[in-house]
């Protein structure tokens, strides 16, 4: 809940995109935002996942890393609150702090993984993400309620923005204090692997013998089209529509309504009928959002984009972190999550440019009918190519990987 309060004034869908756009920022760098988010919190993974095989407090290692995420957002939002910078300085300045963040992130997600399966149920992964989301989308929404009076209030641009950081930091340190609480096994599963070349061998195993897996990654790549959209909607939105930036708390008192219902129901259609069928349904919505955003003429238009994409990213957040636990297995969870990231960034990195690059030559509006082409092969690659890992029992599967 302290992290889903925090996020609000932090959103990669709303808040960032309109943050920069006032600060003049270029069109790839705005659309980059959501894609950055991976690519940046993907480098540090492998690296991660090796390290932290051998690391016997899990509690205590994730409460650490949590700590590499908190100064690029105290710093930014000192800076902002304090000199109040503008223009490209301004926006320059912000996005160094973001990859900054995003690689901190890198550091976190793979023990956190390791972290979360000592606290669910296998066979209720779904309703255990799911529960956790919709109350982390409860505090969302009193979040958005919050951004949006601050951002109307009479506290000046860039540093109602400022303020906005340090109350996410702030969430983050209160979120993370909490683990503190936390009840789990204290050693983490070994492998067999012990030096960097044996867990690199493993890794290649994996990608040679889990087809399916290997399916999914394919599948991923496709879609990773989606990121620049998500970054771009509420910028495309108000230029189109012209609605004053404290909107931006709408759109999210919106999303986070959403999201929370729809990453319950997510969680549980999954437990029942696959994972896999719940992230066809997620894209689904994603596809929804962006017709949404094609055919939209008022404010209201632009409310229903962002209840596609409250229904999408709040599905996504069960369904894809209950997919890697079931491709994983018995085995090391931090390599999946890991090797996910790390296989589809450079695609989200080339979607990222070629958005950027497309933008300004042909428009949003063609762009997008692009991105949509994209979304829909993404999703029958899915529907049929890409078995759904809970029924999936092949020779990989039953066989030691070394």
């Amino acid at each position: 809940m302290f992290w889903g309060f925090g996020i609000a004034f932090h959103s990669s869908y709303a808040i960032i995109p309109l943050f920069l756009k006032e600060l003049d920022a270029p069109t790839i760098i705005i659309s980059s935002i959501a894609g950055i988010f991976v690519v940046g919190s993907s480098i540090p993974q492998i690296i991660t996942a090796f390290v932290g095989r051998n690391i016997r407090n899990m509690k205590l290692s994730v409460i650490v890393a949590h700590g590499c995420i908190l100064p690029p957002i105290l710093l930014a939002g000192f800076v902002f609150i304090q000199t109040g910078l503008t223009g490209s300085a301004g926006w320059m300045f912000y996005f160094s702090c973001y990859i900054l963040f995003t690689l901190g992130l890198g550091i976190v997600f793979p023990l956190w993984a390791d972290f979360l399966d000592t606290v669910h149920l296998a066979d209720k992964r779904g309703q255990f993400f799911g529960i956790s989301f919709l109350f982390n989308c409860m505090a969302g929404l009193l979040g958005g309620i919050t951004v949006k009076k601050l951002l109307s209030s009479s506290i000046v641009f860039p540093v109602n923005f400022g303020y906005g950081l340090i109350i996410y930091a702030v969430s983050i340190a209160c979120a993370t204090s909490l683990f503190i609480f936390y009840r789990t096994t204290t050693n983490v599963r070994h492998s067999d692997s012990k030096s960097l070349t044996d867990f690199f061998g493993e890794i290649r195993q994996i990608l040679k013998r889990d087809h399916n897996f290997r399916n999914y990654i394919f599948s991923r790549i496709l879609l990773t089209v989606n990121y620049p959209a998500i970054s771009l909607y509420a910028v495309y939105a108000q230029d189109k529509l012209n609605f004053a930036m404290s909107e931006a708390g709408t759109f999210t008192i919106i999303f986070m309504s959403v999201a929370g219902l729809s990453g319950y129901a997510t969680g549980k259609f999954g437990d029942r009928f696959g994972h896999k069928h719940a992230m066809v349904l997620v894209f689904l919505s994603y596809l929804g959002a962006l017709v949404s955003a094609l055919l939209a003429t008022s404010i209201l238009h632009a409310y229903i984009i962002f209840v596609f994409l409250g229904l999408g990213m709040g599905g996504w957040l069960t369904s894809a972190m209950s997919l890697i636990y079931e491709f994983a297995g018995d085995r090391d969870k931090k390599i999946y999550f890991a090797l996910t990231d790390s296989l589809t960034a450079p695609f989200v990195l080339l979607s990222i440019i070629l958005t950027g690059i497309c933008v300004p030559l042909y428009g949003m509006e063609i762009v997008f009918i692009g991105i949509g082409i994209f979304l829909v092969l993404g999703i029958l690659s899915l529907v049929f190519i890409t078995k759904d890992p809970k029924v999936v029992h092949t020779k990989f599967e039953s066989t030691p990987l070394v």
